[in-house]
């Protein structure tokens, strides 16, 4: 019998890093999924089902393996703020949230042929007051134009924070790694263990 290969259904650096770190052997897949939002879709619905349909679509192909897909969605208020693509864009949303509360949706689901498990991590950031000039110098340093709320939390994120709650300090970056790794374990993958399968 051939063991299931493990997948990550994202074409994400920060979370192959992120799985890389923590001991997995593990192939990465970018997955060909739309992302548009649906009309009244709250921020961790849109997160919970990006992540499954971008595991879907992986597993789909190799029904053998074993699938981790994510996504992550930063809410303010019921408001969806994505990636932001732009040097401006990405101005335009730390002067939306200054001085407010966000929620970043970190959703998991862990697919195979017969099994399932899906999970949403959320962290709240309270942003400080920031100023026009602080806010250009950190887009200009961290370039956050590739994450969602153009906050990058590994590098200089940290400088626009007053406070921050997660159950999974890891959750922030795009993987829940806590959650994902007591999911995994469930799956039989664990990096810990002499017996771990290999890709």
């Amino acid at each position: 019998m051939t063991t299931p290969r493990l997948i990550l259904a994202s074409g994400s650096r920060y979370r192959r890093q992120q799985l890389t770190v923590a001991g997995y052997e593990f192939e990465a897949i970018t997955p060909n999924t739309d992302e548009t939002s649906k009309p009244n879709e709250l921020p961790h619905e849109l997160a919970k089902r990006l992540a499954f349909q971008k595991a879907v679509a992986v597993l789909t192909s190799r029904p053998n393996a074993i699938v981790i897909g994510a996504d992550q969605v930063c809410a303010f208020g019921d408001q969806s703020l994505g990636k932001p693509g732009t040097t401006e864009a990405a101005k335009a949303q730390l002067h939306l949230i200054a001085s407010q509360v966000v929620t970043f949706h970190s959703a998991v689901a862990v697919l195979s042929a017969n099994n399932s498990h899906q999970f949403i991590v959320p962290t709240e950031i309270a942003i400080r007051d920031l100023t026009p000039a602080e806010i250009a110098r950190y887009v200009e340093l961290d370039s956050p134009v590739d994450t969602a709320g153009a906050i990058k939390s590994e590098l200089r994120g940290p400088h626009l924070f007053n406070r921050v709650t997660s159950d999974d300090p890891s959750a922030l970056i795009g993987l829940p790694l806590i959650r994902l790794a007591a999911t995994l374990r469930e799956f039989g993958i664990n990096p810990l263990s002499s017996n771990d399968p290999k890709t």
